[in-house]
């Protein structure tokens, strides 16, 4: 898998200018959903590199991460002369990254991307490592590649604009970071101040969480190994929300991932000898900051299906 550069920039024209620069092409394409097309691309649409980009905007939210906005995607680079020397930039969360970066994979055979993540749920997780893809037939991320974007712009001016449950969600992929690399790590999560957020101490704390990630993928590029540690948390995780999208309850990701550890932590002391001090630390950061998701025993075969 080529590898992606990934940029934690001061500056977002700058930096933005020079990752175009490394993908010539003929046409220039930025996707958003309706929420970020709205917050975010007021950003970055008078940056002087984007003044030819055409914008393409899909629905917001985990329930368009499905066939039916891929294939709206698709339409939209082919109608608005796309090729396979266009690129794509995908200006948004994890769900804009991971459809954008599926479409561009598969559009004309594989179109260079670029990712711009704008929620810190997609700055640590979503947008870095390559994987892409759409929910199907019910699940989660039942279709996609590995393909890494050629560049991924972190600004965390982006994470001004979030609410403390977007950002919390973030924080639960930040939380899975820490359990699988450092006591100091996973120590200055735990005691991250939320009343007030330092939003500099934030932005090197997602650079770390970022570097570890890295350090991880370069290792096990196509999971076939240690990459699996950073499916900590999701295994039970996406149950949850699997469960969620089939009753149309509202779930976000980061929230599926807490509870997740909490369920794989446990089974990690049961089974495997994971000492009981840090399960005990993670179910109270867990329930205090995200709540519980509730079911009843009617609804565990959904579950375990």
């Amino acid at each position: 898998m080529n590898p992606q550069e990934i940029i934690l920039s001061d500056c977002l024209e700058n930096a933005l200018n020079q990752a175009i620069e490394k993908c010539p092409h003929d046409k220039l394409f930025v996707l958003t959903d309706t929420t970020t097309h709205q917050l975010c691309w007021p950003v970055v649409s008078g940056f002087s590199c984007l003044q030819q980009a055409q914008t393409i905007v899909i629905g917001a939210t985990d329930e368009h991460k499905n066939l039916d906005a891929l294939a709206q995607v698709w339409a939209a680079l082919s109608n608005q002369g796309g090729s396979r020397h266009s690129l794509l930039i995908n200006l948004g969360g994890g769900m804009i990254t991971d459809l954008g970066g599926f479409a561009a994979s598969t559009f004309k055979r594989g179109i260079a991307y670029i990712n711009i993540p704008t929620t810190l749920l997609a700055m640590v997780d979503a947008s870095v490592g390559g994987k892409t893809g759409i929910n199907f037939n019910g699940l989660k991320n039942e279709v996609g590649v590995f393909n890494p974007a050629s560049s991924v712009l972190l600004s965390t001016e982006f994470l001004k604009t979030l609410d403390e449950h977007n950002l919390k969600s973030g924080y639960a992929e930040m939380l899975k970071h820490g359990l699988i690399s450092n006591t100091k790590n996973w120590a200055e999560l735990l005691n991250f101040e939320w009343e007030q957020i330092d939003y500099n101490q934030l932005q090197n704390m997602v650079a770390t969480s970022v570097a570890i990630k890295e350090h991880v993928v370069k290792e096990d590029p196509y999971e076939e190994g240690i990459r699996k540690a950073l499916n900590l948390g999701h295994t039970a995780g996406h149950a949850f929300e699997s469960l969620a999208l089939t009753e149309g309850r509202t779930l976000l990701h980061g929230y599926a991932v807490a509870w997740g550890l909490v369920c794989e932590l446990y089974l990690s002391v049961r089974r495997c000898g994971f000492p009981t001090k840090l399960l005990q630390q993670t179910v109270h950061f867990v329930k205090e900051n995200y709540g519980v998701f509730t079911f009843n025993c009617k609804q565990y075969v959904d579950i375990l299906c």
